[in-house]
């Protein structure tokens, strides 16, 4: 484990700044197709379903990218993956302001998500390098927190844009950004206190087999995992698609309500971030305990939200928002297993590892509500009914009782494993 702390600390806040601007920026080109979806639909020709295929591709491609993006970040650096990244994100963004035909602009919409991969891995490493151990796991919170802001932030610049600028120059513009974050990186950005380039040994079929055979092989990267599985879907499946539908048409919201209500799982992310990376530093023996309790409540607002005769109330459905928004920030948690169950030669791969979990999760999430919507609901082009609802929202119970089963198991193995004077002597922090 890198436990480096840095000799000059506000170059160490300057590195930290610039990484955490890059992933800012890479969160807000992921989004900000959210407030485009009208526009995009005009100058593409697309039915709504080719239109949700943009957010479903770029996420899937983040997904698969995760266990790739680890191992580079492990071979050359992060501050080199994280400069691919912006300059793969900047020309996919150039390449989707002027692409006219769907089929090109679904082929930039996969280097976004490409270029997106390459940013949050390297700022997790960033801050293990820079930072001691004690404030890792609170400047990992407030990374991830500040770093959601991209897509709040990209709501209205982007809206404004596309409406006074037209597509072309509103897309083009925000591309530019990432000329001024990549002269940052080279400039500011060094790998590590001591040197500006730290570089792994060559990957090859046998090390990158060694590699993930021995981050997945340490039960805390396998409790990180299931921390990270279980936690996050649920948020970033009601934020990436189904949430809008299911309180307009599953609990008869207003439009302008729901809105309203999907923004307040920004603020629980915001708050609960910092005050979960402060605690996980003052109590890490409860790491898991955190999560499996923020879990619990999760899936005890969701049963009571679902077993409501009729409509839920607005104030249940506001719990919901705050608890589901909690279970981002506790997904991040799973990261710090990583950090304390792996060397530093294969950090970057276990983080990889864990935050492919609450994404492909998501996905098959997704999936699952979609199709059993569509089986729920009798008559092609009908509206959703809040029964067929119930139905499909009821698909997170089999992912919460497989992820709530295996944190369980693999917080005893990795008690197991834990040597309480290797603990005191500050090699390990227990879960």
């Amino acid at each position: 484990m890198t436990t480096s702390t840095p000799t000059t600390p506000r170059l160490a806040w300057a590195v930290w700044a610039v990484g955490l601007l890059v992933y800012f920026v890479a969160v807000f080109h992921r989004s900000s197709l959210a407030v485009a979806g009208l526009a995009a639909t005009d100058r593409f020709g697309i039915s709504a379903a080719q239109l949700a295929t943009f957010t479903m591709l770029q996420l899937l491609v983040y997904a698969l990218m995760q266990v790739p993006v680890g191992l580079l970040v492990d071979r050359y650096g992060p501050r080199a993956v994280m400069l691919a990244g912006t300059v793969l994100l900047t020309l996919a963004q150039a390449g989707f302001a002027l692409a006219e035909s769907y089929a090109a602009a679904l082929v930039a919409r996969v280097f976004v998500g490409m270029g997106d991969a390459l940013t949050f891995i390297c700022l997790l490493r960033l801050v293990s390098r820079w930072f001691a151990p004690n404030r890792i796991p609170f400047i990992t919170q407030l990374s991830g927190t500040l770093g959601q802001l991209g897509a709040v932030v990209a709501a209205i610049p982007m809206t404004i844009a596309l409406r006074e600028l037209g597509w072309t120059t509103a897309y083009l513009a925000t591309a530019s950004l990432g000329v001024v974050l990549a002269v940052a990186l080279v400039v500011v950005v060094r790998d590590a206190p001591e040197q500006r380039r730290v570089v792994g040994p060559q990957l090859s079929l046998a090390t990158v087999r060694r590699s993930l055979t021995a981050s997945w092989g340490h039960p805390g990267t396998r409790l990180g995992f299931w921390m990270h599985f279980t936690s996050q879907f649920s948020a970033t499946t009601m934020s990436l698609l189904w949430g809008y539908p299911f309180l307009v048409e599953g609990e008869g919201l207003s439009e302008h309500t729901a809105g309203l209500l999907l923004s307040l799982v920004v603020v629980a992310i915001m708050y609960s971030g910092p005050l979960l990376g402060y605690l996980v530093s003052r109590h890490p023996w409860h790491r898991s305990s955190m999560v499996l309790v923020i879990v619990t409540a999760i899936v005890a607002v969701w049963t009571a939200v679902l077993v409501w005769p009729g409509d839920a109330p607005l104030w249940l459905l506001v719990l919901l928002t705050q608890v589901i928004g909690i279970g981002g920030p506790a997904s991040m948690i799973g990261f710090d297993l990583a950090r304390t169950s792996n060397p530093a030669d294969r950090l970057a791969s276990a983080t990889g590892i864990i935050n492919q979990a609450g994404f492909s999760a998501s996905l098959v999430l997704v999936v699952a509500i979609g199709l059993i919507l569509d089986w729920r609901t009798p008559g092609a082009g009908s509206s959703y009914t809040p029964e067929a609802f119930r139905w499909a929202m009821a698909a997170q119970y089999p992912l919460w009782a497989l992820g709530l089963l295996q944190i369980w198991r693999y917080r005893v193995r990795v008690r197991r494993v834990i040597d309480r004077a290797t603990l005191e002597a500050g090699l390990h922090v227990p879960t």
